[in-house]
C-alpha cells in the first residue's frame, strides 16, 4: 500500500472513531450548561445521563448511540486541490472498513425492497472553497430517529418571519420526544428544495457554542430557541428548561418566486467529525 494511501487509511480511521465515540467538545460544554442551570429533577437527571453515557463511549471506544447513523460526508478542497473519483472511493472505502472493524451497526439498505442491512450506501457531497487548505473531510453519521423529522416548507416569496418561526416551532411540536431531545435543530433558508435541505444538515456541522456571523441570522436563531424552549418538551421528554440547545440557520440567495425553508433536526447525539486529509 502506498504511503499516502496509508495516511489517509489512518486518518479515516480516526474520523470513524471520533465522529461515533466522542461527543463534540462544543456540545458537552452546552449539554453541562443546560444540566447546571436545570432546577427540575427528571429532566436533570437526563441531562446527567446523556453526560455519562458521553464518558463512557470514549473511554470504552463504544458507540454513542445505539443507531450509529447513516454516514454522510462532506468533502472539501481548497485552491489547486484535485479530488478524484479514487479519492472520494477511497474515502468511503476506508470508512466503511472501520465501521466494521468498530463493531458499528450495519444501517443500509434497498429503500423499497428492504433486504438485509449493510455497510455500503454512504453519501457523499463535494465543494470547493478558497477559505480552506488542502483537503478536509468531516463525517456526519446522521441517526434516523432525528432524520425522520426532517420537513420541508415551500414558502410564497411574500412570507413573513413570523411564518418562517412557526413552521420551525411546528417541526419541533411534531418530532416531541420521539426524536430524543435536547435537540439542534438546523435551518436552510433558500436555493432549491434541495440545497435548503443540506444547509440545514450542513448547520448542524457548525459550533453550536459560538454566535452566528450573520448578526441577522445570530438574532433568529436566539428567538426561535426561546420559543422552542417553552414548548415544555424537554430533556428526553421529562419537561423542564432545554427541549433545544440550539438552532443553527444558514441562509443562500433564492429565485424572486420562491422560498424554500428545510428543517433538519438532531437528537442529543449530534455526531460529525472534521479531519484534513490531505
Amino acid at each position: 500500500m502506498r504511503k499516502d494511501s496509508k495516511d489517509i487509511s489512518k486518518k479515516i480511521k480516526k474520523l470513524v472513531e471520533k465522529a461515533s465515540f466522542s461527543l463534540r467538545y462544543d456540545l458537552k460544554k452546552v449539554i453541562g450548561k443546560a444540566f447546571r442551570e436545570e432546577k427540575q429533577k427528571l429532566p436533570k437527571q437526563a441531562l446527567g445521563w446523556i453526560l455519562d453515557n458521553a464518558k463512557a463511549a470514549k473511554k470504552g471506544k463504544l458507540a454513542l448511540c445505539q443507531d450509529t447513523g447513516l454516514p454522510v460526508l462532506f468533502i472539501e478542497a481548497g485552491k489547486n486541490q484535485n479530488i478524484t473519483y479514487s479519492l472520494v472511493n477511497k474515502i468511503k472505502k476506508e470508512v466503511v472498513k472501520y465501521y466494521q472493524k468498530s463493531y458499528l451497526r450495519r444501517s443500509m439498505t434497498d429503500p423499497l425492497l428492504r433486504k438485509k442491512p449493510k455497510y455500503k450506501g454512504i453519501i457523499s457531497h463535494i465543494q470547493f472553497s478558497p477559505k480552506i487548505e488542502g483537503i478536509r473531510v468531516t463525517l456526519f453519521p446522521k441517526g434516523f430517529g432525528s432524520e425522520n423529522k426532517t420537513q420541508l416548507k415551500m414558502f410564497n416569496p411574500t412570507a413573513d418571519i413570523s411564518q418562517i418561526e412557526n413552521f420551525i416551532l411546528n417541526c419541533i411540536k411534531q418530532a416531541g420526544p420521539e426524536s430524543c431531545p435536547p435537540f439542534f435543530v438546523g435551518v436552510g433558508i433558500g436555493g432549491t428544495a434541495d440545497q435548503a435541505l443540506l444547509l440545514a444538515k450542513k448547520a448542524l456541522i457548525d459550533r453550536v457554542d459560538i454566535a452566528n456571523s450573520d448578526e441577522y441570522l445570530d438574532s433568529l436563531e436566539k428567538r426561535i430557541l426561546r420559543k422552542i424552549n417553552k414548548l415544555n418538551i424537554g430533556a428526553m421528554g421529562l419537561g423542564g428548561k432545554s427541549t433545544a440547545l440550539a438552532v443553527k440557520i444558514k441562509k443562500i440567495p433564492t429565485h424572486i418566486a420562491g422560498l424554500p425553508v428545510g428543517v433538519n433536526i438532531s437528537c442529543h447525539a449530534l455526531r460529525s467529525a472534521t479531519l484534513r486529509i490531505k
